[in-house]
């Protein structure tokens, strides 16, 4: 089911993606309050606004936009509304999302088409572990691309091992969609309950929310955890609510795939200027065929790099490698550039961690300051050393570390409010 586009020649993309802009150009400056009063401030003429190097001309759009002005951006009017999602917003309150039953279509055909990349077809039995309520779009998009594709879906939601094979045992999936990290708990619950991993009707697992690969796409720490146990096929995706299209690997692993009949999409160094090929920089997306929210070169925040080189499954759309890091989480300490999922790569490498969280601080000379608190099976000092070795040959400097308590951290990890698991605690005063 790969759209004839994912196929064209690069030539042929980027001319129909210039077609697109055109087109989504006119829609919000009909329909946008926020984009019609934004070209007008700015004096732009979108008239002018013709190729996908063009984009350069238009201002950049933030999340702290959408959070001040957040009905500004509805293009239609609010009986059009079928689904209201919600994203957490950089000042505090929610961004609402309202997406028309047109928009609904797409986030359906986004899923069926990504969900493709990695090999789901008719037939196939999916268990959703994931959320589908609490305003959340990924899992409502989840089910409406199986649906669309006609494959059955399991909705057990997040969590709770047991019932998680209970589903698995009972109604033999093919495909799992989950957090990666959860599918740990998923083994070490086989493990103690007497389950055959391997003799499960499991092939495959689509995976959210938690990197699976280095950026030269080999495996990460966690993957190879999980793999290395239960013989599965791995597929990282990236998506996000604001842009309402996903990024989805094929069976070669070597990145997100783009549907550039979906979104439009720039790579933008620190003065917001497009990188050189082979460079990473911000993700700023253009989405097309949106109806209610459409959004004109939103910054995502994540740091990134785009490859290519045409793909082994046919497709000659770019792909998206793994997430660096996001761009306000970026720490300087010690005169090293790190970023989270570095130091979650080197904690990962350790069995006898439990869990852990990183809290980023302000300390009195204004620089940045790391603590770590782990909770392992035997904390000893032999470890601890151990550990702050491992950080300094891997990193080259070592943040602070302490033991702590499962009891401490599992209220903070496993916040009732997040869709997911929380390791990253930013409490700088000024953050980047």
């Amino acid at each position: 089911m790969i759209p004839k586009i994912e196929l064209a020649t690069t030539t042929e993309i980027k001319s129909f993606q210039e077609q697109k802009l055109v087109e989504i150009l006119n829609y919000v400056n009909s329909n946008s309050p926020f984009y019609k009063a934004l070209f007008s401030k700015k004096n732009i003429d979108i008239s002018s606004i013709k190729t996908l190097e063009d984009l350069s001309l238009l201002p950049l759009t933030k999340k702290e936009d959408l959070q001040k002005h957040n009905d500004d951006f509805l293009c239609v009017s609010a009986n059009k509304i079928i689904d209201y999602a919600t994203t957490s917003g950089t000042l505090g309150d929610p961004v609402t999302f309202g997406l028309t039953d047109n928009d609904l279509d797409r986030l359906a055909y986004n899923e069926a088409i990504s969900f493709d990349c990695a090999g789901i077809k008719e037939g196939d039995v999916v268990q959703l572990m994931t959320t589908i309520d609490r305003r959340f779009m990924a899992g409502l998009a989840y089910f409406l691309g199986l649906r669309k594709m006609k494959v059955g879906v399991i909705r057990v939601g997040a969590g709770i091992p047991e019932l998680q094979w209970d589903s698995i045992l009972k109604y033999k999936p093919t495909y799992l969609i989950t957090v990666p990290s959860f599918l740990l708990k998923m083994i070490e619950y086989a493990e103690n309950h007497s389950i055959d991993l391997n003799n499960s009707s499991v092939k495959g697992a689509i995976c959210i929310g938690e990197p699976l690969r280095n950026q030269d796409f080999s495996m990460n720490v966690l993957s190879k955890k999980i793999t290395d146990k239960w013989n599965i096929k791995l597929f990282s995706t990236y998506a996000s609510t604001e842009m309402s299209t996903a990024f989805t690997e094929c069976e070669h692993g070597v990145g997100g795939h783009h549907h550039p009949e979906l979104i439009i999409i720039e790579v933008l160094d620190a003065a917001n200027n497009p990188v050189k090929n082979g460079e990473s920089g911000e993700l700023v997306f253009t989405t097309l065929g949106i109806e209610a929210m459409p959004l004109i070169r939103f910054k995502t925040g994540d740091i990134v790099q785009l490859h290519t080189e045409p793909c082994l499954c046919g497709r000659k759309t770019m792909r998206v490698g793994p997430v660096i890091g996001r761009k306000q989480q970026m720490i300087k300490y010690k005169g090293t550039t790190l970023y989270p999922p570095a130091m979650n790569d080197v904690l990962n490498d350790f069995d006898n961690i439990e869990s852990y969280i990183i809290e980023i601080s302000t300390n009195d000379l204004g620089t940045d300051e790391i603590l770590i608190k782990i909770v392992v099976k035997n904390p000893t000092p032999v470890f601890m050393q151990e550990l702050k070795d491992h950080f300094r040959a891997k990193l080259r400097v070592t943040p602070k570390i302490e033991f702590t308590t499962s009891e401490a951290l599992k209220p903070l990890i496993f916040n009732p409010m997040s869709r997911k698991p929380i390791h990253f605690f930013d409490n700088r005063k000024n953050i980047l």
